[in-house]
């Protein structure tokens, strides 16, 4: 994907069209991009991401809690039915999660159906820094945290997925 927008431009935008450009940043949460918009104008894609991840903050565990859960499960239902936006299904691909073998695709969904069961929503992690082995691992490992630790964990991997999503709009 490239840049396709500038800071510049973004600083300029009315909220309606700010919202319409990052509020697919956050996962089917484009309430984080409308809550920083009247922070503009941004120095950097680093000052942006730092405002919109204050808004996450701001918004309490209630609205924390929904926007981990409008992730979608890593190579899942939604990604086999195609239901994924532009970003996840480019992010799972990328870590080969949307050619898995059959026993591969099993191991996943038990994975994932256990962490859903244990915290309350989908395991998250940026894919884009791993493979999918390297996930399965991390997925293993996280599964033994406490709730606190892994909410913790799971809106830290949000943080780098949002910032590899910022870069790749914006033109720095």
């Amino acid at each position: 994907m490239t840049a396709a927008l500038t800071l510049a431009e973004l600083n300029a935008m009315d909220r309606d069209a700010f919202v319409g450009a990052l509020g697919g940043i956050f996962e089917h949460s484009p309430w984080v991009a409308e809550a920083a918009w009247p922070d503009r104008p941004f120095a950097s894609i680093g000052d942006l991401h730092a405002r919109m991840l204050t808004a996450l903050s701001d918004a309490g565990t209630d609205a924390q809690l929904a926007l981990l859960r409008a992730h979608p499960e890593l190579a899942g239902a939604a990604m086999r039915r195609k239901l994924l936006t532009t970003h996840s299904t480019d992010e799972q691909s990328g870590a080969g999660l949307t050619a898995l073998a059959e026993a591969e695709a099993r191991r996943f969904d038990e994975l994932n159906g256990e962490y859903r069961e244990r915290f309350g929503f989908p395991f998250i992690v940026a894919v884009k820094e791993h493979t999918k082995d390297s996930i399965l691992t991390a997925f293993e490992r996280r599964l033994r945290s406490t709730a606190e630790v892994e909410m913790r964990t799971a809106l830290g991997e949000v943080a780098k997925i949002t910032r590899f999503r910022l870069d790749a709009l914006i033109a720095s």
